[in-house]
């Protein structure tokens, strides 16, 4: 049935403003966003950050920047009314539209009080919709910006909005990746009164030990710091670098071994804005590590590209997370040569060995892991042995890994739950934090009970019987770190226990090798670790007959290679 037609017309007032709020501050992370490009426009060297019932109670930003006039204060609120913008083709500023804090007066109760340095006595703002208040009040210099009770008079939006848990786990990530960026300021997020984030001034090392830790933050490499990201309270806009001037990139960069099989640790800010990384900029950055990452495997970074504001748009999405760039093909091959020369430069950047890992052959009735005769150990780790004609090298360390794997889960299925006599206290990160929230059930699933005991800490008040006893070094905290930081934690837990007590160089021998060899063929999956790194690798015969240019019977394909085609 065709709808009735209705006239077109013009949306009253107080409709469009409530969907002019609404692209701008949809949940309270937008606040915070909001907020934190503000305080950082004013050139603020320390940054607070409150929030009480997951934003929707109370969102507090308090920065010790340039502050408001107060000649200007009833201004703020206005649409569209901002100090930052004066050629929209010229844009230096996080903040620019004029359109967040009058979104915000829409959208809950918004307050300021604001002093600049030289003035005596500061402002008081209140604003709710149209009705806007102004007093003068005693502070300290800066600026606080408080917004009240969000959505309140909306209560479908309200209902619609993400739980505690999960928006203080977006708006600590989110802290988190500003710290990265300004690594030189004073940080600090209270979520309902707890502590979730603190960062004292550093480099962008020391930062990445606040967001991601202390093992993370060893193993990152120097593109040069550069100067710290300021942008100074006078005059109001900052003189823009020349276009003339090159663009340039500073920041950290993980060693090779450093990796992750997700893109979601490679962070860019252009001009100090946070962005995400362009498709563009993201390749040139791996291809700079060609083979010295994990196929599928991506680095560690965070990345400060600087460049004339000319060559710039903002002004290409909502939040501005995406930005327009000009020249994208002198950005990719800076972005590649810088990276590259960086780790050139490092012992570990050196191409791997072009050993091939196996394949299984499909047979029948028996496993297709081949009978082989251990040869001898090389260096220590790796044994090598013969079989089908082919050199095969085993990793006796990942092997291992993969015997001790199946060994734990297989008795992991049948373990059952075991109260601590005495409960073990552990630190968290304030990401671990967040996830224990979620996972608290998954967690009691499989015989692990985990509670939060304030102040960053979590008690641990049972395990699986399996793990009771184990002599593995820091085993609660390896339970822990793998429990919370994959999305499998059963596996990531078995994974790490499987790796600490597993034969390292040094240990192994021919007698041990060759046991954890005859293991390693009765195990379910016997080509990889638990990590996914190949236990096994095979140089065929006929490949070393190529490279020594030989030519005859033992040129000819064979076992495995007949099998794949070749």
């Amino acid at each position: 049935m065709t709808p009735p037609a209705r006239a077109i017309r013009v949306l009253p007032p107080e409709i469009t403003r409530l969907i002019a709020a609404g692209e701008v501050i949809s949940r309270p992370l937008d606040v915070v966003r909001e907020l934190l490009d503000n305080a950082l426009d004013a050139g603020a060297l320390k940054i607070d950050i409150e929030l009480e019932r997951g934003g929707l109670g109370k969102i507090t930003v308090r920065d010790n920047g340039a502050g408001i006039p107060f000649d200007e204060v009833k201004l703020a609120p206005e649409r569209h009314a901002t100090s930052k913008l004066e050629d929209v083709n010229r844009v230096s500023t996080l903040g620019f539209r004029g359109e967040a804090l009058w979104s915000m007066a829409l959208a809950g109760t918004l307050e300021l009080i604001s002093r600049p340095q030289k003035q005596l006595g500061a402002a008081k703002l209140t604003a709710k919709g149209e009705e806007i208040t102004l007093e003068r009040i005693s502070a300290p210099a800066g600026t606080k910006a408080s917004v009240l009770e969000l959505f309140a008079n909306y209560p479908a939006r309200r209902e619609m909005q993400a739980s505690q848990a999960a928006e203080y786990r977006e708006v600590v990530a989110l802290v988190g990746r500003y710290i990265l960026h300004y690594p030189n300021l004073f940080w600090k997020l209270e979520c309902d009164g707890e502590i979730r984030l603190q960062h004292a001034p550093s480099d962008s090392r020391g930062a990445v030990v606040t967001v991601y830790g202390t093992l993370v933050g060893n193993r990152m490499l120097s593109l040069g710091e550069g100067k710290s990201r300021f942008i100074p309270p006078a005059p109001p806009l900052p003189i823009s670098p020349s276009p003339n001037l090159p663009p340039s990139l500073s920041g950290v960069i993980s060693r090779p071994e450093l990796s992750r099989p997700h893109r979601d640790r490679m962070h860019l800010s252009v001009n100090g804005r946070p962005v995400s990384f362009p498709v563009e900029l993201e390749r040139a950055v791996l291809s700079a590590y060609g083979d010295l990452l994990s196929p599928g495997h991506a680095p560690v970074c965070v990345l400060a590209l600087e460049l004339p504001p000319e060559r710039v748009n903002p002004n290409v999405h909502p939040s501005k997370a995406q930005v327009g760039l000009a020249g994208m093909s002198e950005l990719a091959t800076l972005l590649e040569t810088t990276i590259r020369a960086a780790l050139s430069e490092h012992p570990l950047a050196r191409p791997a060995p072009e050993l091939r890992p196996v394949e299984p052959m499909i047979q029948k009735n028996h496993s297709s892991f081949p009978d082989l005769e251990p040869l001898a150990i090389y260096r220590d780790l790796y044994l090598l042995a013969e079989g089908e004609g082919d050199l095969w090298l085993i990793d006796v360390h990942a092997a291992h890994e993969r015997n001790l794997y199946e060994q734990f889960e297989a008795a992991f299925q049948e373990s059952e739950s075991v109260e601590l006599e005495h409960p073990e206290l552990l630190q968290l990160t304030p990401e671990q934090t967040m996830k224990l929230l979620e996972r608290q059930g998954e967690f009691a699933a499989w015989g692990m009970a985990l509670e939060g005991f304030g102040a960053g800490l979590v008690r641990i008040r049972s395990l699986p019987a399996v793990v009771i006893g184990l002599s593995i070094p820091n085993l609660l905290e390896l339970i822990l770190e793998g429990a919370l930081s994959e999305r499998e934690p059963q596996r990531a837990v078995l994974s790490r226990l499987a790796c600490a007590p597993a034969l390292r160089a040094g240990q192994v021998t021919l007698e041990n090798g060759v046991q954890v060899l005859e293991e390693l063929r009765l195990t379910r999956q016997p080509w990889s670790c638990p990590h996914g790194r190949p236990t096994v690798l095979r140089l065929s015969e006929r490949d070393l007959a190529h490279a020594f240019g030989r030519r005859g019977t033992r040129d000819l394909a064979r076992g495995r290679d007949v099998v794949k085609g070749r």
